[in-house]
């Protein structure tokens, strides 16, 4: 865990480990096994260590991917840009992301036309742990979207289609609409509702 500007004359990061203990997330000085790395973007401070922490953890749990797969990952964030489109920055988590591949991204879809990668150069290929913006979509997915690579465009009409009729049917069900006589049963003082929503 980072916990981020420690430079902040407000900071308090003994507060910010204890609130982590809501998540059941114990730091490694409180006895338990999370790796916390006070760190500050803006001063450069600390960057190295969360490095190290990342490198250390991802050689004891022997974290691997494979590169050769069909490209997958998540969405970080989009944004639609005026002059280029929806762009989307997603991190690859399996596989090899290329120039041209055909990409579902939540309920969006739509073939790379172009990747920057963090250091604002565009490249051709993506590698696993690479974030990389990406140009194409037809819209702007949601943060914490699954992206995959597929093969056709019906494919890809197919789960978007899927994904946005799924979406919707748990809209639906989470919102119950309340009928005109529903609302005069409520007001009516038989039920035990003390306030009436009015819009």
């Amino acid at each position: 865990v980072a916990i981020n500007k420690i430079d902040k004359p407000d900071a308090d990061i003994q507060r910010v480990k204890n609130e982590l203990l809501q998540y059941e997330l114990v730091s490694e000085d409180l006895g338990g096994d999370i790796i916390v790395v006070p760190v500050s973007a803006l001063k450069r401070q600390n960057l190295d260590k969360l490095e190290e922490a990342i490198l250390l953890l991802a050689d004891m749990g022997e974290l691997k991917a494979n590169y050769k797969a069909v490209a997958s990952g998540a969405v970080i964030e989009s944004k639609i840009d005026k002059g280029q489109g929806v762009a989307a920055t997603i991190l690859v988590q399996r596989g090899t992301l290329r120039l041209g591949d055909l990409v579902v991204a939540g309920e969006s879809f739509g073939r790379v036309k172009r990747m920057v990668n963090d250091k604002a150069i565009d490249v051709r290929e993506v590698y696993p742990s690479e974030p990389v913006e990406i140009f194409g979509l037809d819209r702007a997915p949601f943060a914490g979207d699954q992206f995959d690579v597929v093969q056709t465009e019906k494919q890809a009409r197919d789960i978007t289609e899927y994904r946005a009729r799924k979406a919707k049917d748990q809209r639906v069900s989470v919102i119950q609409r309340s009928s005109l006589e529903d609302l005069f049963h409520k007001a009516s003082g038989t039920s035990s509702l003390k306030e009436l929503p009015v819009i």
